[in-house]
């Protein structure tokens, strides 16, 4: 569960840059939610491999 707070924790963090870009127009903001989504991205791949490698655990 540790990583799943790991996501909820990211995905706060960026809820005032996706305000000040979408709703201010705010550039710099913009690319705060880029870098952002892309460690999104990462940490994303990173759960599918852990829980595919214990899912295989458990079948051998």
């Amino acid at each position: 569960m540790a990583r799943f707070d790991e996501i909820k924790n990211l995905v706060m963090s960026l809820e005032g840059d996706f305000e000040k870009f979408y709703d201010k127009n705010n550039q710099a903001a913009g690319t705060r939610v880029r870098k952002g989504m892309q460690e999104l991205k990462t940490l994303a791949q990173t759960i599918r491999s852990e829980v595919q490698d214990t899912k295989n655990k458990g079948d051998e």
